[in-house]
């Protein structure tokens, strides 16, 4: 433990020692402690607010609007954000959930062709302190031009530096006395050791900054970044963040959120999954919201979903701002000449050319063999660089388009699958694993949010299966899950005791959240509190637990 005035911070785990004291130098742990002990109090403000506006929309039951208080930001024509720089104004596909601490990934991202890199320490990373000591070394070592083979930072693809949201607190760092933000964590760091060389190179610092709810909390990020720029001694305006909208509220403050951060915005970009799922955490106890079965009724097709993207792409390019889409999880079997190949790319293919077709001026893909088929979609149907100059001037968006739930049931299939994505999530995050493989697909904490609020839901309304009637049920969810888990044993590679023991207690816990009364705002601040995954955790950071995502059947 390294103590000092106001600081305590764990020591490093086994193996890490260089790259924990090149990441704590003196200086660099007193810009950190400056910066958490400045806004730490702002942080716990913004998500008393969340609390405060969810109690609100239980006790009326209203439905949230366009806000009255800022409609004269709406109707100014005038106002632009900031033009981006030259590096981002041309990112058709990125390379999402690339999870920084696996290094072997990360160097095959920075070798690829894509236009820029999703370097993700949230919804595909597990926040060991190993994971995040590794993946910010990792982005030190890139920025700095310390991998052998790769082109230097100003000519590799952009890294978009996503930190982890505010509802994530780093356990092994106390400020005053208190566990800090895992979002300052992950920015200060990345802020002191890279910002000026990224700035340099006309390459950043550049950010993704997730489940931002408000325009409030995007006008706090907007006051953390003028106070870092001014600190590090950086022009006002040298950061550029992407703001994901993945929350329902957010959607009516897109403008505001905008103007917010109009000196450093680098556009807002639209997902489907954790999007989806905050319409549960929002409104799922009411049943005018009951949601689905996703793998049957839920796609960017659907009325609210639709809606939400024109709504982005026509509100960032009347404001000068890049709208990005979300990210293609699905992968490309090996065999180029096999029949599944052939459909999975015309199924991407056909995804993707609907958000072109938009208005997105990018989107990401998991599978980097998508990326030359992604990049030459873009150059066969989008306008150029980018796409700014389709304003979607032909298109209204009104409360009742967001807010319109798609009809349709429940399916058997779906059901499980949707225990099976859950499960297996807490499993990877009991691992040290921030995403896993299952069916064809990349799976991280977006797609375990949905399923899981899909199961709760679906217990808290007692809905019936389309294919036979049956209630869905604890004890029906709890016997699925029982079988489901034999299932799962036979697709874990290198199964061992430890293995199946791992698996019985992340179907425990899954099952414990999904029957729970109160609905567990976020899965991934539920597991970061929990006593199982901390103790997991501290197996990981020891070297007891480590490596890449592992295959799945």
């Amino acid at each position: 433990m390294l103590v000092q005035e106001g600081v305590e911070l764990e020591t490093p785990p086994p193996g890490l020692e260089r790259e924990f004291h090149t990441l704590f130098s003196s200086e660099a742990l007193q810009f950190l402690c400056e910066l958490i002990s400045t806004f730490q109090p702002e942080v716990d403000k913004v998500l008393k607010l969340r609390v405060l506006r969810k109690v609100q929309l239980d006790l009326t039951g209203e439905l949230p609007g366009f806000l009255k208080d800022t409609a004269h930001l709406r109707n100014d024509p005038n106002w632009r954000v900031s033009p981006v720089p030259p590096r981002l104004r041309c990112r058709h596909v990125d390379i999402g959930d690339l999870s920084p601490c696996d290094t072997q990934r990360f160097i095959q991202g920075l070798k690829s062709t894509a236009q820029g890199l999703q370097v993700d320490f949230d919804d595909g990373n597990c926040p060991t302190y190993r994971n995040q000591i590794k993946g910010i070394y990792n982005v030190y070592l890139a920025v700095h031009n310390q991998y052998q083979d790769v082109l230097p930072i100003s000519q590799a693809p952009v890294l978009m530096l996503r930190p982890r949201a505010w509802n994530m607190v780093e356990h092994n760092m106390m400020v005053n006395g208190r566990e800090v933000p895992g979002s300052l964590f992950d920015f200060g760091l990345l802020m002191f050791h890279n910002a000026k060389l990224l700035l340099q190179n006309q390459s950043g610092p550049f950010f993704y900054l997730s489940k931002v709810e408000s325009y409030m909390e995007a006008r706090l990020w907007s006051q953390i970044f003028f106070w870092t720029e001014k600190k590090l001694g950086l022009p006002e305006g040298s950061i550029k963040a992407t703001v994901l909208i993945e929350c329902v509220l957010a959607s009516f403050e897109m403008e505001e959120i905008l103007y917010e951060l109009k000196e450093h915005s680098a556009g807002l970009n639209c997902g489907i999954w954790d999007y989806s799922a905050s319409f549960v955490n929002k409104f799922g106890h009411r049943t005018d919201f009951l949601l689905p079965d996703r793998s049957k009724y839920v796609d960017m097709e659907k009325r609210f979903l639709h809606s939400y993207m024109d709504l982005l792409v026509q509100t960032c390019h009347r404001r000068g701002a890049l709208a990005t889409g979300g990210m293609a999880a699905l992968m490309l079997p090996r065999d180029k000449d096999c029949v599944l190949y052939k459909t999975v790319l015309r199924t991407v293919t056909r995804l993707k050319l609907l958000e072109i077709q938009a208005g997105v001026d990018g989107f990401m893909v998991y599978d980097m063999d998508l990326i030359d088929p992604m990049q030459k979609l873009f150059q066969l149907h989008s306008h150029g660089q980018n796409q700014l100059l389709q304003l979607r001037d032909d298109i209204t968006v009104t409360p009742e388009d967001l807010l319109t739930m798609p009809a349709g049931g429940v399916t058997l299939y779906g059901l499980r699958y949707n225990i099976a994505v859950g499960v297996l999530f807490i499993e990877a995050w009991l691992s040290g694993r921030g995403h896993f493989f299952y069916l064809g697909k990349v799976e991280d904490s977006a797609t375990a949010e949905i399923s899981r609020s899909q199961v709760w839901q679906w217990i808290r309304h007692q809905v019936r299966l389309e294919d036979n009637g049956i209630l869905v049920t604890r004890a029906l969810v709890s016997s699925l899950a029982e079988d489901l888990m034999g299932e799962m044993k036979t697709a874990i590679v290198s199964q061992t005791s430890r293995d199946e023991q791992r698996l019985m207690t992340a179907v425990s816990m899954f099952l414990e959240i999904v029957q729970k009364n109160d609905f567990p705002e976020f899965l991934t601040t539920y597991l970061n509190l929990d006593h199982t995954f901390l103790s997991s955790q501290s197996l990981h950071d020891k070297g007891q637990m480590d490596g890449p995502p592992k295959a799945r059947l």
